[in-house]
């Protein structure tokens, strides 16, 4: 073994000693509540990858779609035709609200959407409830923050992770969440006239 070889060797052998005891101090588990939002791509992405982390370890979950409506989407697809008997997927929005231009409606969709996420989350069979997109409706206040805020702290089970998308997540929501990401918009192929691509973003 040459000399950079064993100094790297010693180096990672006192990291690993470190690491472990760090990682010894961390017993605890319980149902978080996560938030994906900012402005760049990914937010849904990554908690899709949370559900089917889920399904794959063969625990039950649910999906609420408060925005995304009548669009082709993969991951419904895949999980309505293959694991519906343990993920339950509702697709409650129509659209983004430039597109139904209807007020009245998207404040009837994201209740009816938030009243199926709270049937969900309080099942505490569900290991993971994703409410994909239900920034969006907070930001508009078709659904109130506030409510949402005091219904996770009062009524989710203690084992249940709820994840929350979309941009724009409102501070309240961010202080009372146990993991907040926030994507950060560097570059983004939509900028230089590319469109949605299925496989990529849907």
């Amino acid at each position: 073994m040459s000399e950079d070889h064993a100094r790297h060797a010693i180096k990672m052998a006192k990291k690993k000693i470190a690491r472990d005891k760090i990682m010894s101090t961390k017993t605890g588990e319980k149902g978080l509540i996560m938030v994906h939002t900012g402005k760049g791509k990914g937010k849904s992405s990554a908690a899709f990858g949370m559900i089917f982390r889920c399904i794959a370890h063969d625990m039950k979950c649910g999906v609420v779609q408060f925005i995304k409506g009548g669009m082709e989407c993969g991951e419904r697809n895949l999980i309505t035709e293959r694991f519906g008997d343990i993920c339950e997927f509702h697709t409650m929005g129509e659209g983004f609200t430039w597109e139904t231009q209807d007020k009245a409606r998207d404040i009837e969709m994201a209740q009816a959407a938030w009243a199926k996420a709270k049937e969900l989350i309080r099942d505490d069979s569900n290991r993971m409830v994703l409410l994909d997109e239900i920034n969006i409706a907070m930001r508009y206040d078709y659904v109130d923050v506030n409510e949402v805020v005091a219904f996770l702290q009062a009524e989710k089970p203690p084992l249940t992770h709820v994840v929350l998308t979309g941009r724009n997540a409102k501070e309240e929501l961010i202080e009372a969440a146990d993991l907040v990401t926030e994507m950060e918009l560097v570059k983004h192929p939509f900028r230089s006239g590319v469109k949605a691509q299925i496989g990529v973003e849907y």
